[in-house]
């Protein structure tokens, strides 16, 4: 609802509520016609009504239902008094409705501005006269006048006053919600006036004078024009101040106003518009002459809390907007809140003012903390009061000193915190903490300490009561200055002070550090700018006199300074009292947090003694002397006394007896203030200087009492209670549990909630300490050279004295030399020294040695981290001077290392940090020329000093020796590409660890000659030619390393010198020489083959070419030795080198070299390896041992994988040089023969992996000669012509064997035939298939067939044992046999035969020869042991040929041959197989979902039979008679196996599948009748073929089985069979008595399946027996005449059965698909016309003779006979032979079958069996001429 509208509604209740009582209202409202202008028009403008009059015009807006009245506005009439003046009449009304009512109605046109200004005076009188009245119309007047003052602007001066008073009155009310309202209401008010000016000056200028200013007297006497906004604000206000200090008001028409609320509205004004007060100088005065008058009287006097709560936040506000232009007042109230708080207000004012109350003491320290957490307000303080020295107040000075005093007031209730001083301390060590804390002049906290060596009754009363801070337990829920609805103070907890205290201090630190940090950063930022090193480095400290003037922050900095400097003493007493005392875990956070601002803000600005002195207190925090002592001292408790010490432990006595129970350790506060020393260090390491020693050392014992205590226990759980306080050491701190919900003081509930906790107090866990320790030495890398000399030196310092410490206790230790137990050392029970424990109490440094022996297990803290630190730093070790870290680091490890009064563990610790900074120094590297090889020539010259140790302990010097050559491992691994120097050096330390040997002479065999004036290689077979070295335990391991080391020299030898090169193979023959098998493997291999590499890239130099070639000569002699060696690892080393040797440089050698080559390496390398072969495969089982004949198993095992690579090798190198290289030899053929039968050889009689490779060899040399040149003709057809000789021989074996039952292992144990593997097959194949692409071309039919029988005998090989699945795919020698035949050619005589032949003999052999085989045993598996057996199904092979063969068949269907010898109908036969097991076939897939087998072959026959059917219309005179029977009788035996098929299967599929499947067999319906039908019916096929046709036809019509019955049809046809004797019927074609003797039945039989496809047999029968077809007319009729019986057979058969089971039956109804077939037959035979005569020939003596002409008939017929014989030659001859089978049907009366069917014409029609059959006999009728 609209303002107009709402303002109707009310006006419309005015006068309805005023028609009896006050008449001249309700009349005003009507007569006037007040609602009538209101409502007349909706689009009224209600700020019209405002300025003039109005009339009434209509207007058309387009419909005569759119006439509206509109008002439309004049100046020349009293408008407004029509409206108003009934609502003014109401407001004079004492009705309270009626007065409610209209001011209702006022108010809204108030609110919609529809009231003029020069009504305003009228309005506020009406509403005053209405405060009468009840509460409804006070709080309309208050809604009214709020709308009018709000929305009318100009309401100034008196009015204003007015209209302000009436809301101070209505505020006076002692009705609540009126008094509330009203106080509201003004607020509003008041902030508009204010507001209006705000929006003047925006509009003027606060300087400008607009025409409408007036002169304002201001309180010093002085006059100022004002304009009326601004005067009426600063009357307002002064009234406001003068109201409140009990002063009479001048503007406001008022006498008096309570204190608190004047107080409250003076707060709203100078919170919101502080800026407008600033800005103007009249209200400044305001504030200077009467509010700070006011607010010091106010405190002066009585404190009252509701007075004073309120003066203090006036104040507050005043502190905060205004101290720079109220300097001297804020003074003055900034001294009286620090002498409140400090308590010296009390004692300088007497007896005269009391004692002031706590509250106000909280109220003051309230306003302090935010003012402390102002910092620039405390800058501005300390620029205004400090800065100066002729000040005569100090005011931050004095607030540090009030504060730091407050917080040290009461020890006793904010406790102590016994976390600082460790977990599980000896009173002994509590003693330290307290002398430690005192010796660093901390006396408060020192005191406070002491509690826990106090006595035992007191120090659990201290800890164990409810004291200390806390959020929960000490403050308030509302702080005590936000409480202004409270007459009375709150109810204030005692702590509540020192919170506030504590607060105060943590605002200041974060204060300095907020301002401070972030210009630290910049600044120092710029000035590494300025510097132009682009490397980010740690800043130092500010040189604040250095900055320059036009910094606009040097000032600022300066004043933080001087206050940090000024203050520190205090802040430091103060947070180090607090964070000994018990306080909660956020405010101990807090505090912390404090410390480390200082410290940080300390340093970075330069301020050396603060930060120290921080830094300083704060160690003993982090790391209390205590509990290093007691980490020492710490014994493990007995068991016997765990229940005492848990006892003690629940009372909090543990920590004060004399002995520790619970394992010392840090608490989690001692952490949280390591981890701040840790960032402190951190954030200014660039300025540390000297102090790093201190914080080292803390790092050190940290290190010590955190990670080297955890040693001791045996436990994870023992561990656990070093990092963390136990449950008794928790209750220890000094807290009771808390109460009510009461949060506990020490944490604990704290830890346990859900509350987020503080940063500093969380990744307390020790691996999360470590890292930041971590990322504090990682920091080094960002320091420049002078810190971090100064850190280095440091670090080396505390090393040193560590040591020191550790070798002079050294003799009461036992170190085991052992390598297992190196470093281990026994401690002795001997008290430590006195002397010694009481340095350690004196120095806090020294306290890190007093656990020794562990030390030195663990290493030495500083030699680690100086690793640590040199890594990181290393490029400032190398490209800076050595005097600033790498002098100074090297030289102090190798002094540790080669000291032997050092202890074991340190030196080996001190090695291994040496060898870590040694290994990355050539990998920084990056600069070349001499400073490379000065860095290079340092780095070896502290290396040569480690590994040329000589020590008189062993054991150590040995291992320092090992680390350095692991260390020149990982040189030469990273840099070897880099070393300009030290290659003598390297190869000196290299020999040093490995003994030379001489060689024994070599063992030949004399009786093979070398030949050949090439290299002199032995061709003997020498089972150890060298003597091998047996080592030391000493020496393993140095060989080892050592060997790595070459293994890396060797990947650089460009780098090398011939000289250079020449030590390198002579100390790689050493090596190869080893006993460690990988050694000399690695030797002979890999290093032998990268040497010839590198001297064979340098005999391409002519130049160098004699002196690399002698190098090539010393290399080879030393290969020639290891290729018959007798470890099996060495052998495949040095064959796999030789011969990738020869593959790769034999490019580069001579005709002469290559027959020494040949004759010397290559062939005798295999007859000695043939000879070891059979050597270790001779086994006597009956003489040798089990173990002795497995060993020997072995041995055959590993001499057959050489000769395996041997072979492997040869086919490489036949593949790149026997046609370049060794064919031009002039001993080719003899070698050629020679590797022939060597090939042959290990076919036949080696293990099976040598004969595949074998194979295969051959197989690449084959390859390799089908790109000889013409000139090589004759030798290239020989080579061809003797490997086609060894196939024969290869395929003469593998055929012996697949007549043979299956081999076993048996067998070839008992020196039987070794069986053909599945890979040995393949590799015969596809030398056959290399063969027969290189020569085959001119190959006879001879031997293609011969090649044709070793394929098949390959094919069906039964003796394998490694058969892969061939369901789903080929196995690979089924696809290569394949790939072969189909790349042959049979273009010759009788080859498609043979080829057509052997594909489908494959076909089938999925149906005929799929076997089971035994997989092979195991490794370690018993013979007894029965073995998993597999399947060879075949089945992917025969899904390949099926389509494969009707391919070809399709390449050679004119070849006659195919049709002569009988292939074709052997094609016809493998078809059948499939065809007609149907769904018995096995399955097609394993894991795909590919086509049955089944559909593959039907698919595959019918493009046959398409193909051959066309084929032999062309070529039918060349077959013979015979052989064209033969096809078309195989033909059809197909078909007919392929339509009598079992379907029952298909019974199991759903509908739509089966509907696929009856689809699919349609094709060989399709097939018949296309393809068969017109060519079957030639004169050279015979009569009996085509009637087992008609004969398949008929039965394939089945529809419907009968249980337990014979079917007539077979009855009939004679092919039923056995019968019951119900039916056992002999049917002659002309015997019309069977349906009278035939006898029904009662069943319903079984339908067949496929009744579709049923249906379509029986289709094509009539249309065979129709002259529907008139192609190919002679054959059709021979056709018919032959089918027609079958066809007569089938329907009387119908319909015989259906005659015979109505008269059983009655009217019972008969099966669906009876009724069906009975009604599709009578039609069928009614829509049947014959070919003329064909029921004649049918019956005739000679079908075929008389199926083309019938004879004429005989004169002698007479009568009927001569009717039947001319019904006989008619087209519906077939109709009189079912004649009296029709009658019955037509005269039966009990059942009639009636089906709805399709009509082509009629559409659909009914059926009905009755009908059908007498129109049939009308159809005979006719035929007989006689019409019915």
């Amino acid at each position: 609802m609209t303002s107009l509208s709402s303002l109707v509604v009310d006006l419309q209740s005015l006068a309805s509520e005023t028609r009896r009582k006050h008449p001249e209202i309700r009349e005003a409202l009507i007569t006037d016609k007040a609602i009538a202008l209101i409502r007349a028009s909706p689009e009224l403008r209600p700020v019209n009504l405002a300025k003039g009059t109005s009339r009434l015009t209509s207007i058309f807006l387009g419909s005569s239902a759119n006439v509206h009245t509109i008002i439309i506005l004049s100046p020349d009439g009293p408008q407004s008094e029509d409206v108003l003046r009934p609502i003014f009449m109401g407001c004079a009304t004492k009705n309270p409705k009626v007065i409610a009512i209209a001011l209702g109605s006022l108010q809204r046109l108030i609110s919609m501005k529809a009231v003029p200004q020069s009504t305003a005076p009228t309005i506020v009188g009406i509403m005053g006269d209405s405060l009468s009245q009840g509460v409804d119309i006070q709080l309309k007047v208050l809604q009214a006048l709020l709308s009018l003052l709000t929305n009318y602007t100009d309401v100034h001066d008196e009015l204003l006053g007015d209209a302000l008073l009436l809301c101070f009155r209505l505020q006076e009310s002692r009705i609540a919600v009126v008094s509330s309202t009203a106080a509201a209401t003004l607020r509003q008010l008041v902030m508009f006036v204010f507001d209006k000016v705000v929006e003047a000056d925006n509009k003027y200028g606060s300087g400008v004078i607009v025409s409408e200013a007036s002169n304002t007297e201001l309180p010093n006497g002085s006059v100022v024009p004002l304009h009326p906004s601004a005067k009426d604000a600063f009357f307002v206000f002064q009234d406001l101040c003068l109201l409140a200090n009990s002063e009479k008001a001048r503007f406001l028409k008022l006498h008096a106003l309570p204190k608190t609320f004047g107080l409250e509205l003076i707060e709203s004004v100078l919170t919101n518009y502080h800026a407008l007060f600033r800005q103007r100088p009249e209200l400044l005065m305001l504030l200077r002459h009467n509010l700070c008058p006011l607010l010091l009287k106010s405190l002066s006097d009585k404190p009252l809390f509701p007075l004073t709560l309120r003066s203090t936040r006036v104040v507050y506000l005043l502190l905060k907007q205004f101290s720079a232009e109220l300097e001297t007042e804020a003074e003055v109230f900034l001294m009286f809140l620090i002498r409140v708080v400090s308590g010296d207000l009390d004692s300088s004012a007497g007896e005269s003012s009391g004692n002031r109350p706590t509250w106000m003491r909280v109220l003051a320290l309230e306003i302090l903390r935010g003012i402390c957490s102002d910092a620039a307000l405390l800058r501005s303080i300390w620029d205004h009061y400090d800065a100066h020295a002729e000040s005569g107040s100090k005011v931050f000075t004095s607030l540090i000193t009030a504060m730091s005093r407050l917080a040290t007031e009461k020890p006793a209730l904010l406790g102590v915190s016994s976390q600082m001083a460790g977990v599980g301390i000896t009173a002994h060590a509590a003693e330290t903490n307290t002398a430690s804390a005192a010796a660093y002049g901390l006396e408060v906290a020192g005191r406070v300490a002491s509690a826990a060596t106090a006595h035992v009754s007191n120090a659990v009363g201290l800890m164990g009561s409810d004291v200390g801070l806390s959020l929960g337990g000490s403050s308030m829920r509302l702080q005590c200055i936000d409480q202004l609805d409270k007459a009375d103070s709150p109810i204030i907890p005692e702590s509540y002070v020192y919170l506030l205290a504590l607060q105060c201090l943590v605002s200041i630190s974060e204060g300095m550090a907020a301002y401070t940090l972030p210009l630290y950063t910049s600044l120092s930022s710029y000035r590494q700018r300025g510097t132009g090193d682009p490397s980010p480095t740690a800043p130092g400290s500010l040189d604040l006199n250095a900055l320059a003037d036009t910094e606009q922050h040097k000032a600022q900095l300066k004043t933080v300074a001087a206050m940090v400097e000024r203050g520190w003493p205090g802040l430091l007493s103060a947070l180090s009292f607090l964070l000994s005392t018990n306080l909660s875990d956020d405010l101990f956070a807090e505090t912390l947090g404090a410390y480390q601002n200082v410290m940080i803000v300390s340093g970075a600005l330069n301020l050396i003694t603060p930060r120290d002195t921080f830094l300083t207190s704060l160690t003993k925090f982090a790391i209390p002397p205590g509990v290093v002592s007691s980490v020492d001292a710490y014994a493990e408790p007995a068991s016997s006394s765990s229940k005492s010490a848990s006892v003690s432990d629940a009372l909090g006595f543990s920590n004060l007896s004399g002995g520790p129970t619970a394992t010392p350790g840090l608490s989690e506060r001692n952490l949280a203030c390591l981890k701040s020393i840790v960032h402190t260090a951190s954030y200014l390491s660039g300025s540390l200087g000297a102090k790093w020693f201190d914080i080292l050392e803390v790092l050190q014992n940290a290190d010590y009492v955190i990670t080297l205590r955890g040693t001791k226990g045996s436990t994870a759980a023992k561990r656990a209670t070093m990092l963390a306080p136990s449950a008794s050491a928790q209750r220890q701190i000094g807290r009771a549990p808390s109460v009510a919900g009461t949060p506990t003081l020490g944490g604990t509930a704290e830890s346990a909630s859900n509350i987020a906790r503080h940063p500093l107090l969380t990744d307390l866990d020790i691996d999360t300490v470590q890292s930041g320790i971590s990322r504090l030495l990682d920091g080094t890398r960002s320091l420049d050279d002078r810190a971090f000399k100064d850190f280095v030196a440091a670090l080396c310092r505390l090393s040193r004295e560590m040591i020191g410490m550790q070798a002079a206790r050294s003799p009461s230790m036992t170190w085991v030399e052992s390598m297992d137990d190196l470093g281990s050392p026994t401690v002795s029970s001997s008290p430590m020294s006195p002397s010694l424990l009481g340095a350690s109490v004196k120095s806090g440094r020294r306290v890190s040695g007093i656990g020794m022996p562990k030390a030195a297990k663990a290493g030495d803290y500083c030699i680690s981290k100086l690793g640590q630190v040199a890594l990181q730093n290393i490029h400032r070790l190398l490209y800076r001077d050595t005097d600033i870290a790498w002098d100074e680091v090297t030289s102090h490890l190798l002094s540790v290392l080669r000291d032997q009064s050092t202890p074991s563990t340190l030196r080996v610790q001190a090695a291994g940090v040496l060898d870590e900074i040694l290994v990355i120094v050539p990998r920084n590297v990056t600069t070349a020329g001499a400073l490379q090889g000065d860095i290079q020539q340092r780095m070896f010259e502290v290396l040569s000093q480690q590994m040329f140790l000589n020590d008189t302990n062993q054991a150590i010097g040995l291992e320092i020796r090992q680390m350095a050559l692991e260390t020149l491992r990982k040189i030469l691994q990273s840099s070897a590409h880099s070393l300009v120097v030290g290659w003598e050096t390297i190869f000196a330390m290299l020999e040093s660890a490995c003994q030379p040997l001489q060689p024994d002479p070599p063992t030949t065999n004399p009786s093979t000659p070398l030949r050949g004036k090439g290299l002199s290689i032995s061709t003997g077979s020498p089972r150890l030619p060298y003597s091998v070295i047996p080592p030391t335990r000493s020496t393993t391991a140095l060989v080892r390393s050592a060997f790595q080391s070459l293994t890396l020299v060797c990947d650089t030898l460009d780098s090398l010198s011939p000289d250079q090169l020449q030590l390198c193979i002579r100390t790689l023959g050493q090596f190869g020489r080893q006993q460690d098998t990988n050694i000399a493997l690695t030797a002979a291999e890999s290093l032998m083959w990268g040497v010839s590499d590198s001297i064979q890239a340098n005999r391409k130099d002519a130049e160098k070419e004699p002196v690399y070639s002698a190098l090539w000569t010393s290399l080879l002699l030393e290969l020639r030795g290891l290729c018959a060696d007798a470890r099996q690892e060495v052998r495949f080393g040095a064959i796999q080198t030789m011969f990738r040797t020869l593959q790769l440089y034999g490019a580069t050698l001579s005709l002469q070299t290559w027959d020494d080559c040949v004759w010397n390496v290559m062939l005798p390398l295999l007859d000695s390896l043939t000879v070891s072969v059979k050597e270790a495969a001779a086994v006597n089982a009956g003489i040798e041992p089990p173990s002795a004949v497995s060993l020997r198993e072995n041995s055959r095992t590993q001499w057959g994988d050489s000769k395996t690579l041997a072979l492997q090798s040869i086919s490489k190198v036949l593949q790149d040089f026997l046609v370049s290289k060794i064919m031009y030899l002039e001993t080719f053929v003899q070698a050629w023969d020679r590797f022939v039968s060597h090939i042959t050889d290990s076919t036949l009689h080696d293990a099976r992996s040598i004969s595949t490779a074998a194979l295969r060899c051959l197989d690449q040399g084959l390859k390799a000669t089908s790109s000889t040149g013409m000139n090589l003709q004759g030798i290239t057809a020989g080579a061809w012509e003797r490997v086609w000789e060894a196939c024969n021989v290869m395929g003469d074996a593998v055929k012996k064997q697949s007549r043979t039952p299956r081999l076993g292992d048996e067998d070839a144990a008992l020196g039987g035939p070794l069986p053909f593997t599945q890979e040995s097959l393949l590799a015969l194949v596809e030398v056959i298939a290399s063969v027969y692409s290189l020569s085959g071309r001119g190959w006879n039919l001879e031997r293609l067939a011969r090649v044709m029988q070793i394929l098949k005998a390959i094919m069906t090989y039964q003796s394998s044992h490694d058969y892969r699945p061939d369901i789903d795919s080929l196995t690979p020698v089924q696809n290569a046999v394949i790939s072969a035949i189909q790349s042959m050619q049979f273009d010759i005589t009788g080859a498609p035969s043979i080829l057509l032949f052997d594909i489908a003999e494959y076909m089938t052999l999925a149906f005929l020869a799929a076997f089971d085989f035994e997989e092979p045993p195991l490794s370690g598996q018993t013979p007894e042991k029965p073995r998993p057996t597999k399947h060879v199904s075949y089945i992917a092979l025969s899904k390949m040929c099926m389509p494969l063969l009707a391919g070809l068949f399709s390449k050679y269907k004119d070849v006659t041959e195919i049709y002569a010898d009988g292939t074709v109908e052997s094609m016809f036969s493998s078809y059948a197989i499939p065809m007609k097991l149907k769904y018995d076939a096995p399955a097609p897939s394993k894991f795909g979902s590919d086509q049955p087998l089944w559909k593959t072959a039907t698919s595959s026959f019918l493009v046959v039979v398409n193909t051959s059917s066309n084929t032999i219309d062309t070529i039918g005179d060349a077959i013979s008679e015979e052989n064209l029977v033969g096809f078309w009788r195989q033909m059809l035996d197909v078909y007919r196996g392929a339509l009598l098929a079992d379907c029952s299967f298909i019974e199991s599929f759903p509908i739509e599948e089966q509907v696929k499947e009856e689809d699919f067999d349609r094709s060989l319906i399709r097939s018949l009748q296309a393809d068969v039908v017109p060519r079957v019916a030639t004169s050279r096929v015979p009569d009996d073929i085509i009637i087992q046709l008609g004969r398949t036809l008929k039965i394939s019509s089945r529809l419907l089985e009968l249980d337990g019955v014979a079917n007539l049809e077979d009855a009939e046809s004679g092919e039923s069979s056995e019968s019951d004797g119900k039916r056992s019927v002999e049917f002659a074609y002309w015997d019309t008595s069977t349906a009278d003797t035939l006898v029904g039945t009662t069943t319903t039989g079984t339908p067949l399946p496929r009744e579709r496809f049923s249906y379509w047999c029986f289709d094509l029968l009539f249309l065979l027996c129709s002259d529907t077809v008139q192609d190919h007319v002679e054959s059709r009729k021979r056709i018919a005449a032959l089918i027609l019986p079958n066809l007569l057979d089938r329907c009387h058969s119908v319909l015989a059965s259906f005659v015979a089971d109505v008269k059983l039956r009655g009217s019972s109804p008969l099966p669906r698909v009876q009724e069906e077939e009975l009604i599709y037959v009578l039609r069928k035979m009614l829509e049947l016309q014959l070919w003329p005569g064909s029921l004649w020939a049918a019956f005739s003596s000679s079908p075929t003779v008389h199926a083309k002409q019938q004879p004429g008939s005989e004169p002698s017929l007479r009568g009927h006979t001569l009717v039947a014989d001319a019904i006989r030659r008619s087209s519906k001859a077939h109709l009189y032979h079912v004649y009296s089978v029709l009658c019955d049907i037509a005269s039966s009366s009990s059942y009639h079958p009636t089906v709805w069917a399709e009509d082509p014409k009629k559409g659909v029609v009914e059926l009905n069996s009755r009908q059908l059959a007498r129109q049939a006999l009308r159809e005979i009728g006719k035929e007989m001429g006689v019409e019915i």
